[in-house]
Order: structure tokens, then C-alpha cells, then sequence
């Protein structure tokens, strides 16, 4: 089999469009490369989605946990310290059975037991209770210059918050949200042991590594393979957040510009 062959048989078998069977021996590098790349769309789909929504929740949350009002802080205060204070691989495995449960009395939990959806929701909760504690330091770090110069310029209640403390707030907690996002993208592999199933048996990238890795008696090709495509995505995601960052930052002074160090967590 050539490797435009390859390409075209499996390279979107993840998703359900190509070849139903893998192959079963003679596997080439190409093959290997393929269906290793075509489950990355999957985890490229739970960390897009998760970060995307987990972004605006962990906002509300921030705002929320620095509110005054009892009513609002504790509630953010204690989403946060659950979803920070236990792993993420006990979380997924929570969440499995509590859909299970849920779907026997109410079919509308039915599509929650599946990674598409069960999974994500998971990942979007942890990452919104790490990204609000991020974005709750920034807000508290906010000078108290820039507020007292909004309150001069005649800045109040929501108008104050959208173009002074929100701006500064995401300005000043961009750099370690940019190492969440990464960590997130990394995290999806956990989906692979989570149990929740995968759609119509079709798996992630590591589901695939770990088929070849199985197959062959061989984890030295697979599984670098995955990760090479995983320090790729981790290149995209700085360069947006990078850039991103710097649109942040376009009204101070070059040499006061918040540069990006990413620091990967290695243990969460």
C-alpha cells in the first residue's frame, strides 16, 4: 500500500470516513503516522471545545470567588477547590458512572455516557476551576492605580469592569493560562484510560499508539510518533496564545511587555 493510499484509507478513520478494519500486520511508518494522526482530531476536539467554554466559565468564576456577596464567592470557591483538589483521572471515572446512573432515569443523560460528550464536559469543569483560580490572582494583582485612574475618568460598574479591570485581569493571567491550555491538550490523553466509550469504537491518538505499540511488541515508534504530534500542537497553541498575548499587551512599552515562559506542569 502507498503512503497516499495510507493517507487516504485512515486518514480520517477516526471520525468514521475510510477503511471500518485496521490493519492487522505489515504495518508501515506511514500507516502508523496516519492513524496516530487521525486520533489527534478527537483530542484536538476535547481540548478546543473544553478550553474554549472552560474559558468563559472561569471567568464568571473569578468574578465570582473576588465578589463580596457570600452568596456568589462561596459557591465559585468550593467549584474550584473540587475539580482542583482531585485528580482529573478520578473525575473522569466519577463522572462515568454518575451518567450511567443518571441515563437509566432520565434517557436525556443517554449521550453524557459517551467520550464525545461525557468526556468533555470533564475536562470542561477542570480546566474552568484551574483557569478561574489563574484569572482570580490576576484580578486581585490588578494595580490600584488603574482602578483609582477609571474612577477619575468617570469609569463605573460595568463599564469600569469591560475596559479597565477585565483587560488588565486576562493581561496580567494570560502567561500561566497559557501553560493551562497546554496542559489541557495534554490532558486529553486521559480519555484513552478514562472508560467512558468511544464513538462507534473509534478511539484517540493514544488509542492507536497503543494498538501499533501492542501489535508490533515495539512502543518506540508508536508512541514517539504521538508525541511528536503532540510538541506540534503544543508549537500552534503558544504561537496563538503568543499572539494573543502580545495584542494584550500592545499599548505598554516594549521593554513592559509580560513575555510568554511556558512552563509545562508535570505533575497536576
Amino acid at each position: 500500500m502507498s503512503c497516499w493510499q495510507a493517507i487516504q484509507d485512515y486518514g480520517l478513520r477516526s471520525i468514521g470516513i475510510g477503511e471500518r478494519l485496521l490493519p492487522r500486520d505489515g504495518f508501515t511508518l506511514c500507516e502508523q503516522i496516519t492513524l496516530i494522526g487521525s486520533g489527534m482530531l478527537w483530542n484536538i476536539y476535547f481540548g478546543t471545545l473544553a478550553l474554549v467554554a472552560g474559558f468563559f466559565l472561569a471567568n464568571l468564576l473569578a468574578v465570582a470567588k473576588a465578589a463580596p456577596s457570600r452568596w456568589a464567592r462561596k459557591p465559585a470557591e468550593w467549584f474550584i477547590f473540587v475539580f482542583r483538589g482531585s485528580p482529573l483521572f478520578v473525575q473522569f471515572f466519577f463522572a462515568y458512572f454518575l451518567f450511567l446512573s443518571l441515563k437509566q432515569s432520565f434517557p436525556i443523560f443517554t449521550p453524557f455516557a459517551s467520550a464525545w460528550l461525557g468526556a468533555l464536559v470533564v475536562l470542561f469543569f477542570n480546566t474552568a476551576a484551574y483557569s478561574a483560580e489563574i484569572f482570580y490572582g490576576a484580578l486581585r494583582s490588578i494595580p490600584k492605580g488603574d482602578v483609582e485612574a477609571a474612577d477619575a475618568y468617570g469609569f463605573s460598574g460595568w463599564r469600569r469592569f469591560r475596559r479597565i479591570i477585565w483587560p488588565t485581569m486576562l493581561r496580567l493571567g494570560w502567561p500561566a493560562y497559557t501553560n493551562e491550555a497546554i496542559f489541557l491538550f495534554h490532558a486529553t490523553v486521559l480519555v484513552f484510560f478514562s472508560g467512558f466509550p468511544s464513538r462507534q469504537q473509534r478511539g484517540d491518538a493514544l488509542y492507536y499508539a497503543n494498538y501499533f505499540a501492542d501489535k508490533t511488541f515495539n512502543p518506540f515508534v508508536a508512541y514517539p510518533i504521538l508525541a511528536g504530534y503532540f510538541i506540534l500542537l503544543t508549537l500552534v497553541v503558544i504561537a496563538i496564545f503568543g499572539l494573543i498575548n502580545r495584542r494584550l499587551n500592545r499599548h505598554l512599552p516594549q521593554e513592559a511587555r509580560r513575555k510568554l515562559r511556558i512552563r509545562p506542569n508535570l505533575i497536576r
